[in-house]
């Protein structure tokens, strides 16, 4: 059979590009409980909402004929497609996600120790300052300042006290970063605004 006359593959459940993780292998997946809520939302909105247009969308275009140079049926088999697996990645990663919430009171020792959650000031050796948040690897936003946990700037701060300087490993070598704040507090959810 000639390769022109061959369909072309649709990834799996098993092969989405979505479904490979960036945890590390049997790691948890803490989320805050606005990422949980925005990972939820959106699932809500594509199988109460989308799906659902998007299907009546490709059953009307099937009905008119000659699927081959039907467009509207062609993109919508596509688009339904592509929510199906966002659907699939988006059940995977709620029911294995471990909310955390970074307002939860803690003990006093431990509320200038950097977790999970916590938002962090930190300066470098040229004495610019910066804030961080660390959240979970479905939560990033390098606008606000949220980084992973997974992360080599997280890793470096977990553990660590407000006072503490810590090594942070980079590609291009190890720089100190000074740890001047230490805080638990509720963290943005939604879309960044651009002003």
């Amino acid at each position: 059979m000639s390769k022109a006359f061959t369909r072309e593959t649709d990834t799996d459940d098993d092969e989405d590009v979505e479904g490979v993780s960036p945890l590390p292998a049997g790691a948890r997946n803490y989320m805050t409980p606005g990422g949980f809520a925005r990972l939820s939302g959106e699932l809500e909105h594509l199988v109460q909402k989308e799906r659902p247009e998007l299907v009546a969308t490709v059953a009307w275009a099937a009905s008119n004929g000659d699927r081959s140079e039907n467009g509207d049926y062609i993109y919508g088999k596509k688009r339904l497609r592509e929510i199906d697996r966002r659907i699939r990645f988006l059940i995977k990663r709620l029911d294995a996600a471990e909310v955390v919430d970074p307002a939860m009171p803690r003990d006093d020792d431990l509320s200038s120790q950097v977790f999970f959650g916590a938002t962090v000031n930190v300066r470098n050796s040229r004495g610019e300052e910066r804030t961080v948040a660390i959240v979970g690897v479905d939560e990033i936003d390098t606008a606000r300042g949220y980084i992973s946990w997974v992360s080599p700037m997280a890793r470096a701060l977990i553990k660590a006290r407000e006072g503490d300087t810590v090594t942070l490993r980079t590609p291009v070598g190890a720089e100190e970063i000074e740890i001047v704040e230490v805080r638990y507090e509720p963290l943005a959810t939604g879309a960044v605004r651009s002003g």
